[in-house]
C-alpha cells in the first residue's frame, strides 16, 4: 500500500501539467483539466478490474473535442464552450454504457499483439513529439505526425537555452536512475528540487515557463444543457470519441495486462470507462481516457493496484483545496522531463526487432499499427491494424504448413517425406496431410497437391484431416468434384483423424453419401486396412518392412459409425438394413447383410448393427425362406467371435461390453419380445450343449 499511496502522489503531481494542457486542448479552462482528475480517476478505480492502468484527461479524447467545438462553430475558451463540451462528454458516456450492454469488448480480442505493441509505441511517440517543444520553452504540439513535426520546426528557432538545460538534465537524470535505481522515486525528486529552484531563483528572468496558478476548490456539479440544434452533430462527435477511448484504453490495457501476466474482464471495463466519464460530465470536463504515460510511470514506480489511481484522485483533491499555489512554482521543462521519460519506457520496439528475426510479416504488421497511429491518428492506426491482422491470418489458412507422409522402417508414426530423408511412401498409396481448416482461400492448393500426386498406379489417397475443424461451401463442392473425378480413375479417397463435428458439417454440406461409402475413417490405419492393407506396409523402395503401427487406443472402441454419422447413426443403420432385405432373394444374403455396410467396422459398430439384425429377424426369415433359429444361430455366432476379439485384443472393455451388451437385450425385449424370445432360446440351447 505504501508503494502505491507514494505512485499516487507521482501520479497526481505528474497529472497536473498534462490535464491543463489537455483540458485547453479540448477548449475548457486548465483547471478542467485537474476537476478531470479527481472524480472519474476514482469512480474508475473503483470500477476497473485492471490492477494497474490509471484514468485521466489524454490526448485523444482531447483532440477530438477541440476539433468538434471548430465544426459545431463554438469557440474555445468560451462560455458556450463550457456548456457544449460536458454534452458531448455525457453523450460519450452513453455510448460507451451501450456498448457495455452490448458486450463490445470482446472485440480486442481480435487484435494481435503486433498490432497491440505498435498501437501503444505510435501513441507514446505522438506524445514524447507533443511534448519535445515544451522541453525548450515552446508551447505542446498538437496533431499527427506531420503537424508535430512542423511545429517543433517552426519553434526550434527560439530555443530558450536555460529551459532546455533543465529538461534535458531532467531527462538525463531519470533515465539513468531507471536503468539503475529503477524502484526509487526519482520523479519526485527531480519535481521537488525544480519547485525548490524556482523559489530560489527568478525564472521568468531565465524564460523558464512555469505552471500557471489555478484557483482553490472541488469542482461544481454541473447538469449539461442540450442544444437540439447541435444535438446530430454532437451525438456522430460523441461516437467517434467513444469508439476511440474503447479502442485505444482496452488494446493498452491488454498489452499492461498480458505483459504482467493477469487478466482483466473487457466488458466490465467499459462499464468503468462509461460511468468515469459520467462523472467528468457532470463536473464540466472533457471525455476522458486511459493514460499510457501514466500508467507507465504508475508501474516504473512500484504501482500494484488500482490503490494507485485512487490516491491520486485524493492527492489531487488535497491540492485543489489547498495547495493550487505549489502549482505555480512547477518548471514545465522539468514536468515534460517526466513524461518523456515515462513514455520511453514504454515503446515496444524490442517487440519490434523480435518480430522481425521471428516473423516478418507480423513485424510489418507492427510496423502498419506503429504508423498508421503516428500519421493518421489513434482509430486509423488501430484499423489499419486490424486489416494487416486479417490479412496476415488470411494468407497463413491460405497456405498453411501441409505435406505428403511415410513411414520409417522400426517407427510407428507417419513422417513427412521432405523433412524425414529415412521415411518412404507406402506404395500405391498417397497418404497427404493438410494442416488447416478448409475453405476457399486454400482449397485450390489441396486439390492441386492431391491431383499432381496422384499417378496410374494410385489406388487411394488418404488424407490426414486431424487440424482440420471446418469446411465451407466452396471447399464441399470442390471436395465432390475430387472424389468423383478420382473414383472415375479407380481411386479411393479417405479424409481421417478429424473430430466427429467435421463429419456433420460435410453431411449439412451434401456429401452424405460420400460419408456412407466410407469415405471417411477415424484413423490412418483404418482407411489402410479398408484398402486391404495391414502393417507392415509394402514401403516404395523397401524391403522385409519391419515397422509395426498399429495403434491399441481407446478409439477403437469408440463406434466410429457414431463417429461418423453422429446423431443420424442408427437411421443409417436402419436405412441399410432395410434396403438389404428388399434385395435379398430365398435362401441367399443374410451372409451378405452380416458384414454390414461399412468395411472394417468396429467391435462396437458390429454388435449395433446385430442388434438392429436381430430387431428385423422376422423380415429377413419372410425375405430368405430361412427358419428363425438358423438366423439367430448366425447372429449369435457372430457375436460370440466378436467377445473373443475383445478379449484377445481388448480385455479391459469386455466388462463394458458385456454390460452394454445386456442393455441391448433388454432394448430388444421392449421392441421385438418374438427375436428376443427366439435368442434367448438358442442361447440357453448353446449353454445346454456346452455342458
Amino acid at each position: 500500500m505504501l508503494s502505491d499511496l507514494l505512485t499516487g502522489i507521482i501520479i497526481a503531481a505528474v497529472s497536473i501539467p498534462i490535464s491543463m494542457g489537455y483540458a485547453q486542448i479540448a477548449g475548457l479552462p486548465a483547471v478542467y483539466g485537474l476537476y478531470g482528475s479527481v472524480f472519474p480517476i476514482i469512480i474508475f478505480g473503483l470500477l476497473s478490474t485492471s490492477r494497474q492502468f490509471v484514468f485521466g484527461v489524454d490526448a485523444a479524447p482531447a483532440a477530438l473535442v477541440g476539433a468538434a467545438l471548430v465544426t459545431l462553430g463554438v469557440t474555445p475558451g468560451t462560455e458556450q464552450a463550457m456548456q457544449v463540451v460536458p454534452v458531448i462528454t455525457f453523450f460519450t458516456a452513453l455510448w460507451l454504457l451501450v456498448f457495455f450492454l452490448f458486450k463490445a469488448g470482446k472485440l480486442v480480442n481480435y487484435i494481435s499483439t503486433p498490432v497491440m505493441g505498435g498501437f501503444i509505441s505510435g501513441i507514446c511517440t505522438t506524445i514524447i513529439l507533443m511534448q519535445v517543444p515544451k522541453l525548450y520553452g515552446a508551447g505542446a504540439g498538437t496533431g499527427e505526425l506531420f503537424e508535430l513535426v512542423e511545429h517543433i520546426a517552426e519553434t526550434i528557432g527560439d530555443v530558450n537555452v536555460p529551459s532546455i538545460i533543465m529538461g534535458l538534465t531532467a531527462l538525463a537524470v531519470l533515465l539513468v536512475s531507471r536503468r539503475f535505481i529503477p524502484k526509487f522515486p526519482m520523479a519526485i525528486c527531480v519535481m521537488a528540487a525544480g519547485a525548490l529552484l524556482s523559489c530560489v531563483i527568478d525564472m521568468d528572468e531565465y524564460g523558464i515557463v512555469c505552471l500557471s496558478e489555478v484557483s482553490r476548490g472541488l469542482p461544481q456539479i454541473v447538469v449539461p444543457q442540450i442544444d437540439e440544434r447541435m444535438l446530430p452533430n454532437i451525438m456522430t462527435v460523441s461516437l467517434s470519441i467513444a469508439v476511440v477511448i474503447m479502442a485505444e484504453t482496452l488494446l493498452a490495457e491488454n498489452n499492461f495486462a498480458q505483459k504482467n501476466r493477469y487478466k482483466i474482464d473487457d466488458n466490465q471495463e467499459l462499464l468503468a470507462f462509461g460511468m468515469a466519464n459520467l462523472a467528468a460530465a457532470f463536473t464540466g470536463c472533457c471525455p476522458i481516457n486511459g493514460s499510457v504515460s501514466r500508467t507507465t510511470m504508475s508501474e516504473q514506480y512500484g504501482g500494484r493496484t488500482q490503490l494507485t489511481g485512487i490516491f491520486a484522485g485524493v492527492v489531487m483533491i488535497v491540492i485543489l483545496v489547498c495547495g493550487t499555489g505549489f502549482i505555480g512554482y512547477l518548471p514545465v521543462p522539468v514536468l515534460t522531463a517526466i513524461v518523456i521519460s515515462a513514455l520511453y519506457s514504454a515503446l515496444e520496439f524490442d517487440l519490434a526487432a523480435k518480430l522481425w528475426k521471428v516473423s516478418k510479416v507480423e513485424f510489418y504488421i507492427f510496423c502498419g499499427a506503429f504508423l498508421g497511429v503516428l500519421v493518421l491518428g489513434t482509430i486509423n492506426g488501430v484499423l489499419i491494424g486490424i486489416i494487416l491482422s486479417f490479412a496476415a491470418v488470411i494468407r497463413k489458412a491460405a497456405d498453411p504448413p501441409r505435406s505428403f507422409l511415410g513411414l520409417v522402417p522400426g517407427h510407428e508414426e507417419f513422417l513427412a517425406l521432405e523433412r524425414f530423408k529415412h521415411a518412404y511412401p507406402i506404395q500405391n498409396i498417397v497418404i497427404y496431410r493438410f494442416s488447416s481448416n478448409l475453405f476457399f482461400a486454400n482449397i485450390a492448393i489441396f486439390q492441386k497437391d492431391i491431383m499432381d500426386a496422384v499417378q496410374d498406379d494410385t489406388k487411394a489417397v488418404i488424407v490426414d484431416a486431424s487440424a482440420m475443424g471446418s469446411v465451407d461451401v466452396t471447399a464441399a463442392k470442390t471436395l465432390r468434384i475430387m472424389y468423383d473425378t478420382l473414383k472415375e480413375k479407380g481411386v479411393k479417397l479417405y479424409i481421417t483423424e478429424h473430430i466427429g463435428q467435421l463429419n456433420v458439417q460435410l453431411r449439412k454440406l451434401g456429401l452424405g453419401d460420400m460419408i456412407e461409402a466410407g469415405c471417411v475413417r477415424q484413423t490412418m490405419e483404418r482407411a489402410l486396412s479398408d484398402c486391404g492393407l495391414e502393417s507392415p506396409y509394402p514401403l516404395v523402395g523397401v524391403h522385409n518392412s519391419y515397422h509395426d503401427i498399429r495403434r491399441k487406443r481407446a478409439e477403437h472402441m469408440a463406434q466410429e459409425l457414431v463417429w461418423a454419422f453422429g446423431d443420424d447413426a442408427e437411421d443409417v443403420i436402419e436405412k441399410h438394413i432395410r434396403e438389404s432385405i428388399g434385395s435379398m432373394k430365398n435362401g441367399t444374403g443374410v451372409e451378405q447383410l452380416m458384414t454390414g455396410f461399412w468395411k472394417q467396422m468396429d467391435i462396437q459398430d458390429e454388435e449395433e448393427w446385430l442388434e438392429h439384425m436381430e430387431a428385423h429377424i422376422e423380415e429377413i426369415v419372410r425375405a430368405t425362406g430361412e427358419d428363425e433359429d438358423s438366423v439367430a444361430e448366425r447372429i449369435e455366432r457372430r457375436r460370440s467371435q466378436l467377445l473373443h476379439r475383445l478379449e484377445s485384443e481388448h480385455p479391459e472393455f469386455v466388462d463394458r461390453y458385456k454390460a452394454r451388451r445386456k442393455r441391448m437385450d433388454e432394448h430388444l425385449k421392449e421392441h421385438n419380445p418374438a427375436a428376443y424370445d427366439a435368442i434367448i432360446r438358442l442361447r440357453e440351447k448353446e449353454h445346454t450343449k456346452e455342458k
